[in-house]
């Protein structure tokens, strides 16, 4: 028997309660995730899209589930801070699965624009949120089904037709816990037509004692001529285990960037589909991976163009050390419909190590002549003629070694279009390739204390 079945018997001995602490719109999609799971099974190592990661054995432990929605009463935002020099943010928090803002978020967030819990945005705002809610992620997908029947709350991110932010949004995902935790997330972030915005991600365990696991489903709508930047930065513990998927929809001339980054981990999945429905769409998809130790990241991307006239370009870059491994399977389809696509996709990979293994498998499926698209991947080791260069002029051969690596992902940094988490970035993956994991005691963190509490 597989992990899925401990989860539907959780669900049915407590679905009051699930119930009960949550939203009647959240409410409302879980018989029918239910039913999508019947019969089904989590995938495991080796079906298809998933050969190299086993999602079934990342479900598998006994993780405890926040199911009464027990309190924790922690002021996140004047303890925890995860800064990014030279550029300002509206910042808010989910501590495990619980939305938290920060004191001034709400004050400063523009008219008609909502950042608050999936939950509460629900209650107050049910019929926008069940418009969008459930519509791009497909309930075909057993691990969008059972984040559907478990997710309790989560983000919704509105930005209404003809806003455009100034500032950046930045969502700090904080894993903590006395116990070994699953933490269902959900994200649902509707950009309107003529919006413009930006929202950096930050993924942080302070607790490496305990076992965790994030469950994330991000749904995702771009609005005509909207424009869009998604930044993605995980820095967790060798204990924790990511399993996320995002769904985004792109109609006519909107512009759309997602960067996610793995910096430090235990075993990740991440997997991007994007759905280009509208005619003049820019796409850029980008990732990168550190390895070291036992860390296994796998990278699974569908660009699907069904529109004419639009351009896309995928770009993942990983370099692995020690004993990790890496996967990346990315596919672009054209239908018949999207003539004059332009469509790119490069995977290009660095084993530091003898020990180091990466897997990849790059596709196109094109129905479509009037179009130019291309595929690559490779996996090689350090250039030896550069090592050797840089020794004779007295560079070290770890120092060499660190350089060379840090040139090899200057491309997907420069991708980047925050000019202040450009340099950032730099910082954090100089010293990753040094062996200092930051996390976040170098983004100036200082530990939250957090107490629970059984009262409502």
């Amino acid at each position: 028997m597989g992990s899925l079945a401990q989860y539907i018997l959780l669900y049915n001995d407590n679905r009051r309660d699930i119930d009960a602490h949550s939203a009647p719109v959240l409410n409302a999609m879980r018989p029918a995730a239910l039913d999508a799971l019947a019969g089904k099974e989590l995938p495991e190592k080796g079906t298809e899209s998933y050969e190299k990661t086993s999602v079934d054995r990342m479900f598998a432990p006994d993780y405890g589930v926040n199911i009464n929605r027990v309190n924790i009463p922690v002021d996140v935002a004047a303890s925890f801070k995860c800064d990014v020099p030279n550029m300002s943010t509206l910042m808010a928090f989910v501590v495990n699965d619980t939305f938290v803002p920060s004191s001034s978020l709400h004050l400063k967030l523009p008219a008609g624009v909502i950042v608050d819990s999936l939950s509460r945005a629900a209650k107050d705002y049910p019929e926008l949120v069940a418009a969008y809610y459930g519509k791009t992620a497909p309930m075909e997908d057993t691990a969008v089904a059972l984040n559907t029947l478990l997710v309790q709350d989560g983000v919704f991110v509105y930005i209404p037709r003809g806003v455009k932010l100034e500032k950046p949004l930045q969502l700090v995902n904080i894993f903590n816990s006395p116990a070994d935790m699953l933490a269902v997330r959900r994200m649902l972030i509707v950009i309107e037509d003529d919006a413009e915005a930006q929202l950096l991600v930050c993924d942080h365990t302070q607790d490496s004692a305990h076992r965790y696991l994030s469950s994330q489903v991000i749904e995702l709508t771009v609005g005509r001529n909207a424009r869009f930047d998604l930044y993605d930065i995980e820095e967790s513990t060798a204990k924790t285990s990511r399993y996320s998927r995002l769904f985004a929809r792109q109609e006519s001339g909107s512009n759309l960037l997602v960067n996610g980054m793995t910096l430090v981990g235990g075993c990740t999945r991440n997997g991007y589909d994007i759905d280009i429905m509208g005619e003049g769409c820019e796409t850029l998809l980008a990732g990168m991976a550190i390895g070291s130790g036992e860390q296994h990241t796998d990278n699974c991307s569908n660009v699907n163009h069904r529109a004419p006239h639009c351009h896309s370009r995928q770009l993942f870059k990983y370099v692995l050390d020690d004993r990790s491994t890496g996967a990346f399977e990315g596919s672009i389809l054209v239908t018949p419909a999207a003539r004059f696509t332009e469509a790119y996709q490069s995977n290009r990979n660095l084993l530091a190590s003898s020990d180091a293994r990466m897997h990849t498998k790059p596709q196109l499926e094109i129905y479509n002549d009037d179009v130019k698209c291309s595929h690559g991947a490779t996996t090689g080791q350090l250039d030896a003629q550069a090592l050797f260069y840089m020794r004779t002029r007295g560079v070290s051969e770890k120092e060499a070694r660190m350089m060379l690596m840090q040139a090899f992902m200057v491309d997907v940094i420069d991708a980047v279009r925050m000019p202040g988490l450009c340099d950032r970035l730099r910082h954090l993956v100089e010293k990753r390739f040094y062996g200092q994991q930051t996390l976040c005691a170098d983004c100036g963190v200082t530990a939250v204390t957090q107490a629970t509490d059984n009262s409502e």
